[in-house]
């Protein structure tokens, strides 16, 4: 095995690590700090895409096109939260059919299952023609500037009163209500945020490989959860912060597009690589159950059972 062409791969494995990573924080919002298990985001990883790309194609502005996106992901993650709040479905349920849905809305989206990028009207943000090229036009360069805007953007948001209600209900909704908090709001805001920032990140994920696909979404809640547990498991202990946990998932996105470049480079069957991530989520989802039943010391079991 050429260990160059195993070099040659990282810089895309970054690249395409930081534009997930975005998506990560999407999925780290809901099933970390909202406390929601949201599937709306295998759909709403095309919806991002498909809306960036069609209003590129008639003649939008890239950040006019980047906005659309943005609001696209929020109205699927309004959808998910009046589901479950207003008709009273489950959190689950309700990512399921909103997710299905949004198959048939990005299929009208694009007019196609399979929608190309034009390159007529503006310059591309992040290419993978550029991956290596030594310019402000690095995708890897662009990742790292709007992962690093998105979680400073967080970082302040959830200081603020609405963000710390948005927290305080994922942590104790019973609490949260008894203070006074409307908790299905907040629901939904959390819900609208999440897929907001995965839309933006399908966005910059079909510049980068040139097109939208119906079925680029597929999966892409199953690499939200590896980059969250990678990231949470790896560097929970040393990144304590807020802000620093929001980096955590944006390296941890990074770490699953290495391992999943050195499984092409071995030589696997890519069409394994669900079952290979799967094996990689419950490795590291384990880890804590393992370490607190047969590392921990002795004798912190029961220590506050005697009268």
């Amino acid at each position: 095995m050429d260990i160059t062409a195993l070099l040659n791969m990282m810089p895309g494995a970054a690249a395409q690590g930081l534009i997930w990573g975005v998506m990560a924080i999407g999925v780290y919002i809901t099933y970390k700090i909202l406390d929601v298990a949201d599937l709306t985001v295998d759909g709403t990883m095309c919806t991002g895409g498909a809306v960036f790309i069609m209003l590129t194609v008639h003649g939008a502005p890239m950040a006019a096109a980047l906005l659309g996106a943005f609001i696209a992901g929020m109205l699927a993650g309004l959808a998910t939260g009046l589901f479950h709040t207003f008709c009273g479905i489950p959190a689950i349920l309700a990512g399921i059919l909103t997710q299905l849905a949004l198959y048939s809305v990005n299929l009208r989206i694009m007019g196609q299952a399979n929608q190309p990028i034009s390159f007529r009207n503006y310059a591309l943000l992040v290419s993978s023609r550029n991956v290596k090229a030594m310019t402000l036009e690095n995708p890897i360069l662009i990742g790292a500037i709007f992962c690093a805007a998105i979680v400073a953007v967080l970082y302040w948001f959830f200081g603020t009163e609405l963000g710390s209600s948005l927290r305080a209900t994922g942590a104790n909704p019973n609490m949260a209500r008894a203070q006074g908090i409307d908790t299905n709001f907040t629901k939904v805001l959390g819900l609208m945020l999440s897929n907001g920032l995965v839309a933006l990140s399908s966005a910059l994920l079909a510049q980068y490989q040139g097109f939208a696909d119906v079925n680029m979404g597929r999966g892409a809640i199953v690499i939200g959860l590896a980059a969250v547990i990678i990231g949470e498991v790896l560097l929970s202990k040393v990144f304590r912060n807020f802000a620093l946990l929001l980096v955590s998932v944006i390296v941890g996105s990074i770490l699953y597009y290495v391992v999943y470049n050195v499984v092409i480079w071995l030589g696997l069957n890519t069409d394994d690589m669900k079952l290979i991530t799967a094996l990689i989520v419950a490795v590291f989802l384990s880890i804590p159950y393992w370490k607190g039943k047969y590392f921990d010391r002795p004798g912190k079991k029961g220590a506050g059972t005697h009268a």
